[in-house]
């Protein structure tokens, strides 16, 4: 499945660093994705290049579990056998995995942490965007927190309880303090105030495949 490119796109993504290895082993391969690579490839033939791809030119047996939106960076994880790959995909499915990011919003939030429970759903006129929709939705929960206060943004650390596609981007706008840089859910200053989404998978735990032990994998924020 492809992942949707906004039209008048130019898709342009990084070359360096061209692939940033955190770990790897017989069954997990572990990646530092930067902004502005897609994970898997597009539909268009200019899209081809995606982080995917790249990890295919060093690992041919690498195989996607879970997707990094294109414009998150961060910790991402892809499976070397076939057994790995089902017992990560049920790990997600099952949400057995723990996950946190980081991520600068527009504005200061009253409190230093809270939680943000609304379902969503695909916004089709305007897809790949998402929405907020208490009768069609998914269930969708985010736990926040502050970690420190600037003049005009905070900077954040978000709990997903689930995995839905763009789910901290609609939850941080519906919080309203959008993510710095969002070019699909921020406009005016909060749109200008970051070259990129201000969005950063930190860290990502979960069980080995073989053995079960847990293994926590980070990446320093870039931003």
């Amino acid at each position: 499945m492809s992942q949707p490119v906004p039209v008048q796109f130019v898709y342009d993504p990084p070359m360096e660093p061209y692939l940033t290895v955190l770990h790897a082993d017989d069954d997990l391969l572990v990646i530092d994705k930067p902004s502005g690579l897609l994970s898997v490839p597009g539909k268009a033939p200019e899209h081809a290049d995606c982080t995917e791809r790249r990890a295919r030119e060093t690992y041919p047996e690498a195989r996607i579990v879970h997707r990094l939106d294109m414009d998150t960076s961060g910790v991402m994880v892809l499976a070397m056998n076939a057994a790995a790959h089902r017992h990560l995909g049920l790990q997600f499915e099952r949400r057995k995995t723990s996950k946190t990011y980081l991520a600068e919003i527009w504005g200061q939030p009253d409190a230093e942490e809270g939680e943000i429970d609304l379902p969503l759903i695909c916004d089709w006129p305007n897809r790949p965007k998402q929405m907020v929709s208490h009768e069609f939705g998914k269930p969708a929960l985010t736990r926040w927190q502050v970690i420190s206060r600037r003049e005009r943004t905070a900077r954040v650390r978000l709990f997903p309880h689930t995995g839905r596609s763009h789910q901290l981007r609609v939850h941080m706008l519906a919080l309203g303090h959008p993510i710095i840089g969002d070019r699909f859910y921020a406009d005016g200053e909060a749109l200008a105030a970051c070259e990129r989404l201000a969005l950063h998978a930190e860290s990502l735990e979960l069980h080995h495949p073989t053995g079960g032990d847990r293994i926590l994998f980070q990446a320093a924020c870039p931003f």
